[in-house]
């Protein structure tokens, strides 16, 4: 099983009208949930939206029907990912990828329960030190202000993995308080 940080950056809200302008992935140590090696951040920009869709699938194996845990996708609300990855490959005439019809780990729902269960406050940038939501993304891109995007994806993967590893080592903790309460 191999685990993978997993987010994309848009130009938009609606997969079949907004187009992926980043795909960012990072392995993770299955056991600590820690990084290992670098960040690939593949860019729109310096290609296009089809060929960062078509590098991500060659380079990651992520579409491989004899084994759905090479590339077990990890991030923080992966609906937005799966919706708009399954339509963009589509839409560009590639392999479909389809990320929740094979393992994942998606900590939306962990950051929820964290909020009172609670869905409004629940983001990444409220519960952890991410700077901003994703919402100047798109205008930073009518803009061509590349950098600025550069900028939030490492804000924004250096907040995900602080708070990913967090959770693997605190978990086992919660899972064995309860289990003492069973009893």
């Amino acid at each position: 099983m191999t685990n993978y940080y997993l987010d994309i950056e848009t130009t938009g809200l609606d997969p079949k009208e907004s187009k992926i302008i980043t795909i960012q992935f990072q392995k993770l140590d299955r056991y600590t949930g820690k990084p290992e090696g670098d960040l690939v951040i593949l860019k729109e920009w310096e290609s296009s939206e089809k060929e960062i869709l078509s590098d991500f699938i060659e380079m990651t194996g992520i579409i491989n029907a004899e084994d759905d845990f090479n590339f077990v996708s990890t991030g923080y609300n992966l609906g937005f990912e799966h919706n708009f990855l399954k339509e963009r490959t589509k839409i560009n005439g590639l392999p479909v990828i389809d990320i929740l019809n094979k393992p994942f780990i998606d900590l939306r729902s962990i950051g929820i329960l964290m909020n009172s269960g609670q869905f409004k406050g629940s983001g990444l940038d409220k519960i952890t030190g991410k700077k901003s939501d994703g919402s100047n993304i798109p205008n930073w891109y009518l803009t061509k202000e590349y950098q600025k995007i550069i900028d939030y994806i490492l804000n924004e993967t250096e907040e995900f993995l602080f708070f990913n590893s967090w959770l693997y080592s605190r978990m086992p903790e919660l899972l064995s308080e309860f289990k003492r309460e069973l009893d």
